[in-house]
């Protein structure tokens, strides 16, 4: 491991990284003793403890990240936790808790790894059983056939389970012993023993019980539990021993056999006859089997999956046998400031001349009479684009077209049309989609006498890219459209009529002078009197006057 740029010694060495939790290497030596424990307890061979050594990692790494699914799926264990350890205070004779913590400590075990070790063990077998057991399912027929492709894995050798009562002869005190032979035996003990024997052998027959005589008469070692002696398979006793009992049924007693220890009357608890048991003995044991070989590789799937979605870090060195390629592995690196942020490359397409007088947008035309005072500048200016402010962008509204130009789709990817600079057409090429509008010239006040007036066309300017106004159709389709329903009369709004004035509009000192006129009566107009065909010198006279109507 290399040294720390700080100093100072290492506390502890890190094997794993599993997620936000560590394998440390004091977790990984303890494993490795309890490992090692076990296997002898058990009896394995060396080749079986060398390939559990090479699985070690494999099995912590996996226990972790189920202890992380057991947190999230919220299983923590207390319950099943002190259920187990009452399981084992009774086993061991204990009276409380206290008592089985103090027989850990004074075997040399933490009490607190002793408890987790057995809480891990349960979190891991509740997880396990609710995510790959509860989704492995089989059915009697697939136990069937499983049980007739392995039937040879149960076949078994003839065995006999046995229990004695032993009657111990003592030996003669004053017999000379020979090296390697066998005690002579006192004639008068050997025939009590024989006595002794007969009679436990009368009371077995009259239905006494074996393990209660075995308790009370037996001086045998395993008298204390009932003569029991455990399970012998053929070829493994003695001849005489094998001969007596291996010819009995379960249940069954022998007679008293003469041993170097004294009499012994043996019980056959159970006979296991030899060969392949019928289905319906083992169909317990053929379903554990079956189960056992859906459920392993079901746990590697699940587990390689889990190891997927998590980060593990292994520090080298060691081996991890239950690697999946496709895990995600974390990424150290120093660590480096970002970059600072690039501004974006404008061209300034509105600059101030050096008088300060006006601006002038890039690209148009001078006046005449600044072209002929200050030709020098136009190169200066043209060279000086590139140094210049920005000019406002323009605001496109919808539905009208721009009045400046838009931005050339040639030309540097990291450069930005600011405003309205016309670009030459050897520089930038044509683009048939753009509309040109040509830039309103500034000139100075003085200067506009000299220019030549602008032809104003008459109307209004239509936009080109408007639509077309509407024919006499679509308003009259319109009008038609927007006309109330009259479904329950007009419910149009009624609304004041416009007045219109017809007549001429006079000023107001006219209309006194008006007025006055109006008023004075219009004189008498002279006519001549009519001429009426008569007599000679004669004249009619005028009308009379009508009468005023009599009310």
């Amino acid at each position: 491991m290399p040294e720390s740029p700080y100093g100072g010694n290492t506390v502890e060495d890190i094997v794993a990284r599993v997620n936000d939790q560590i394998i440390t290497r004091s977790d990984y030596d303890r494993a490795m003793k309890e490992l090692d424990a076990e296997a002898r307890q058990h009896g394995a061979t060396m080749q079986d403890i060398s390939e559990a050594h090479k699985d070690l990692l494999r099995n912590l790494i996996d226990q972790q990240l189920l202890l992380s699914k057991g947190k999230e799926l919220g299983i923590n264990g207390e319950t099943e936790l002190i259920n187990k350890l009452n399981e084992i205070r009774k086993q061991n004779n204990l009276e409380t808790i206290e008592d089985l913590e103090k027989a850990a400590k004074d075997q040399g075990v933490s009490f607190e790894d002793f408890k987790a070790n057995i809480r891990n063990g349960i979190i891991t077998q509740e997880v396990l059983r609710d995510q790959v057991g509860r989704k492995v399912q089989f059915t009697p027929g697939e136990v069937q056939r499983y049980y007739e492709a392995h039937k040879q894995e149960y076949a078994r050798p003839e065995s006999v389970n046995l229990s004695e009562i032993l009657v111990a002869v003592a030996p003669a005190p004053l017999a000379p012993a020979l090296p390697g032979a066998a005690p002579a035996d006192d004639p008068a003990a050997l025939a009590a023993a024989m006595a002794k024997a007969d009679d436990i052998e009368a009371k077995l027959h009259a239905g006494g019980d074996f393990s209660q005589l075995a308790r009370s008469f037996s001086d045998g070692t395993t008298a204390t539990e009932g003569g029991e002696l455990g399970q012998f398979q053929r070829g493994k006793m003695a001849k005489v021993l094998e001969d007596a009992t291996f010819s009995l049924n379960t249940g069954q007693i022998t007679e008293p056999i003469r041993t170097r220890q004294g009499y012994v009357i043996f019980k056959v608890v159970q006979h296991t006859p030899g060969g392949v048991p019928p289905f319906k003995d083992v169909e317990t044991q053929v379903e554990d089997a079956f189960y056992s070989s859906r459920m392993e590789p079901a746990m590697r799937e699940f587990q390689t999956t889990m190891r997927e979605q998590a980060f593990i870090d292994i520090k080298p060195g060691y081996t991890d046998t239950g690697a999946s390629p496709k895990e995600t592995k974390p990424i150290y690196s120093a660590y480096t400031p970002p970059l600072p942020k690039k501004k974006k490359k404008v061209e300034r397409t509105r600059f101030r001349e050096s008088t300060r007088t006006f601006r002038q947008k890039s690209g148009q035309a001078a006046a005449p009479a600044q072209e002929a005072a200050v030709p020098a500048k136009a190169t200066k200016q043209d060279a000086s684009l590139k140094s210049q402010k920005a000019g406002k962008k323009e605001k496109i509204r919808f539905g009208r077209a721009p009045t400046k130009t838009l931005p050339n789709a040639a030309g540097p990817a990291n450069t930005e049309d600011a405003g309205a600079v016309e670009q030459a057409a050897a520089d930038v090429p044509a683009n048939p989609l753009e509309t040109k509008v040509k830039p309103t010239e500034k000139t100075r006040f003085s200067a506009r006498a000299s220019l030549p007036k602008q032809q104003k066309t008459k109307g209004p300017q239509l936009d080109k890219l408007a639509p077309a106004p509407p024919d006499a159709a679509e308003v009259a389709d319109r009008q038609t459209q927007a006309a109330p329903l009259g479904l329950a009369g007009d419910t149009s709004p009624n609304k004041k009529k416009k007045k219109t004035t017809e007549s001429e509009k006079t000023r107001l000192a006219n209309k006194s002078k008006a007025a006055a006129a109006a008023a004075k009566p219009p004189a008498p107009e002279m006519t001549p009197a009519p001429q009426v065909q008569g007599a000679p010198g004669a004249t009619i006279p005028p009308p009379a006057p009508a009468p005023a109507p009599q009310q």
